[in-house]
């Protein structure tokens, strides 16, 4: 028998994809720490993808995941964009692409 272990979160409807292609798969229920835990660890595979691929679909699998992270801690949607537009707001977004090279204390000026 040819198997494959994963061992990592996926998609929910994957264990049917798998099923209608007459294959098998073992799954297992995680509870709800265990699966903050594995968002976590599927964003940076998400956010690696992406970096090596710059996909859109990759980034909508970020978004999928970020989502689901903010379902899992309680936190509604519009709590954090709320929160985003404030820090946009207050600190700026990152469409003008500064680039910031280094920070020094001004020289004081004596009279």
């Amino acid at each position: 028998m040819n198997e494959k272990i994963y061992n990592k979160l996926v998609r929910d409807k994957i264990p049917e994809i798998i099923e209608t292609d007459n294959r098998k798969c073992e799954v297992e229920l995680v509870d709800k720490n265990e699966l903050i835990e594995l968002l976590n660890i599927k964003l940076l595979e998400e956010v690696n993808e992406y970096l090596e691929s710059s996909d859109i679909e990759e980034l909508a699998d970020i978004l999928e995941v970020i989502y689901s992270i903010i379902k899992q801690r309680d936190i509604s949607i519009d709590e954090v964009e709320s929160i985003r537009i404030k820090k946009n707001n207050e600190r700026g977004g990152f469409d003008k692409g500064i680039k910031l090279i280094k920070v020094y204390k001004k020289e004081e000026t004596s009279y």
